[in-house]
């Protein structure tokens, strides 16, 4: 009579397995490893952060001066299409142009019937440009401090009939200088957008 024996336990547990499985032992990190990548991830998030900072700022920056101009250019073309004199200048209230302050605060675009500079009651409000963060300076030159006026030829032209040509400078205050942008509108009224570096931005 043939008999069937039973092998023993150990000849049942495959030789080739590492050696953790063979001895029931879970791979795992150890304290010292834990420690490393948590100092490595550490070391990581630092340079990370000013990084970040960077961009959030560079986009901020870009999308003020985007906004600006916009107005600028949305007031040429009306001074085109109008055939009279269109104004865009600082405004805090919406309605009535400001004489302190900068652009920052916000502006609007309107139809200066009698080119006296100043938005009227009956007078077209073409735009509101709304204000923009409390962290951001917007500054213009002598020349478009308060004012950026069109005649009907496209041309950017001073209350008084003078060619009008300037710079803003968009900066972030909480940046401490640094990157910055500026709006340069040219004599023929033709805006754009560079980008620079200031030492500071008041």
């Amino acid at each position: 009579m043939n008999t069937h024996t039973t092998p023993p336990l150990a000849a049942l547990v495959p030789t080739n397995l590492p050696a953790q499985c063979r001895t029931g032992r879970s791979a795992g990190f150890t304290l010292i490893e834990l420690m490393l990548v948590i100092a490595v991830a550490t070391v990581l998030l630092g340079f990370g952060v000013p990084s970040m900072t960077a961009i959030l700022n560079s986009n901020k920056l870009t999308a003020a001066s985007n906004a600006l101009l916009s107005s600028i250019r949305l007031a040429r073309s009306e001074a085109f299409k109008r055939s009279g004199r269109v104004v865009l200048c600082k405004s805090a209230d919406g309605a009535a142009c400001a004489t302190r302050g900068g652009w920052e605060q916000g502006w609007i675009v309107f139809h200066d019937v009698n080119q006296d500079g100043e938005h009227d009651p009956d007078e077209t409000l073409i735009e509101r440009g709304n204000p923009l963060p409390d962290s951001l300076r917007l500054t213009g030159n002598s020349t478009v401090a308060k004012y950026v006026s069109f005649v009907a030829t496209g041309s950017a032209r001073l209350a008084g009939g003078g060619f009008q040509a300037g710079t803003v400078t968009v900066c972030n205050l909480s940046a401490n200088g640094g990157e910055a942008r500026q709006i340069i509108l040219n004599a023929v009224g033709r805006p754009r957008v560079q980008r620079v570096a200031v030492a500071s931005c008041a």
